[in-house]
């Protein structure tokens, strides 16, 4: 069965859209809302099969927010095929999890995240590396992103 089509925001001249995948619905929310408000566009795919569905139907996708513990697939299996996969091999990954084992964090690492936050994670230090990160992959300064509202609650 193929996986459901994620909820997506429209592709803007925002830069590239970044994909969001956590099974949590409240946790998703929190982030889109978060990068919306700053012009972001965002992706949500709540599930392993859909967040690889999310990058096939979107291949301009800019960064990765991946949650670990997901139904599906894994994260770690979810950023294993990712890494695979020469389209998607140098996309910049954010892994956030609840998970804090040190074994679990070096296992994440080693399959190629850029960068690891624990959960609960602050949402304003979450959109300043996925600026970081937008930044990197469009080659271009970051201030060529749209600049943060001046609204910076987490």
């Amino acid at each position: 069965m193929d996986a459901p089509v994620p909820r997506s925001a429209s592709i803007s001249a925002a830069g590239p859209p970044v994909l969001v995948v956590d099974d949590e619905p409240h946790i998703g929310r929190i982030i889109r809302t978060r990068l919306e408000q700053d012009g972001l566009t965002v992706i949500l795919a709540e599930d392993g099969p859909a967040a690889l569905a999310a990058l096939a139907a979107h291949p301009t996708v800019g960064v990765l927010v991946l949650d670990l513990m997901l139904p599906g697939l894994s994260g770690n299996e979810v950023l294993r095929r990712v890494r695979a996969d020469a389209r998607w091999a140098q996309l910049p990954c954010i892994v956030l999890t609840a998970a804090g084992q040190e074994s679990q964090l070096r296992d994440v690492e080693a399959l190629g995240a850029s960068e690891v936050m624990t959960k609960p994670f602050s949402p304003r230090r979450l959109l300043a590396r996925v600026r970081h990160y937008l930044a990197s992959v469009d080659g271009s300064p970051a201030s060529t992103i749209p600049a943060p509202s001046e609204n910076l609650s987490s």
